[in-house]
């Protein structure tokens, strides 16, 4: 499926970039991605669509989903789209600021108590949505290719600490358009001991 040339400024561990990846492939978008040097003062992602320029992977993901509208990313009910806008908000804001690699306490309280709130959202139900893959999905799951770091420096388990949060991201996992496209975990705990070397953290 087409629309004009659509380009991804990337970096392949960025898990808002993949946000972008995830969502595209979603929707059958063939595109370019264009990694960059981020340590060059960068930004990314930047989706170019046409040459046209955007920024912001939350802002990014809800124009793929106008742009290409099937299959839909958010759900038809606008109660459904508001509360998905709502926890889209939520993990930006709070889940995305504690899913650094330096989960210490009382860091690494904070954000066991991040994902037991996004569990109590999912309840019984499979996906954020409800039984498909959907908007809240793609919003949180890039982050969590992160969370092997996260365990090493924070010396806890997600799947004992938030056990339906652990089984959500299994769920995920075995969509294909996530698999091909999150790196390993481990290749990230590596990058972010090269980052933590290089800016001299402990």
């Amino acid at each position: 499926m087409s629309k004009g040339e659509v380009v991804l400024l990337d970096c392949w561990a960025s898990p808002f970039c993949l946000r972008a990846k995830i969502a595209l492939a979603e929707k059958g978008v063939e595109y370019e991605a264009r990694a960059e040097n981020l340590f060059g003062g960068k930004k990314v992602p930047v989706l170019l669509h046409d040459g046209k320029p955007l920024c912001e992977s939350t802002i990014i993901v809800n124009y793929i989903d106008e742009t290409w509208p099937s299959p839909p990313l958010l759900p038809s009910c606008a109660f459904e789209r508001a509360k998905a806008r709502f926890w889209s908000d939520f993990i930006d804001k709070k889940y995305a600021t504690y899913g650094k690699a330096r989960a210490r306490s009382p860091a690494k309280n904070e954000f066991i108590e991040i994902l037991k709130q996004l569990e109590g959202a999912l309840g019984e139900k499979d996906f954020f949505g409800g039984d498909s893959f959907g908007f809240v999905d793609v919003i949180a799951i890039p982050l969590t290719c992160w969370f092997y770091a996260v365990e090493e420096f924070g010396g806890f388990k997600v799947e004992n600490e938030c056990p339906k949060f652990s089984a959500w991201m299994n769920k995920c996992m075995q969509r294909e358009t996530v698999a091909r496209i999150l790196p390993d975990p481990e290749k990230v705990y590596e990058f972010v001991i090269m980052l933590r070397n290089m800016f001299g953290i402990e």
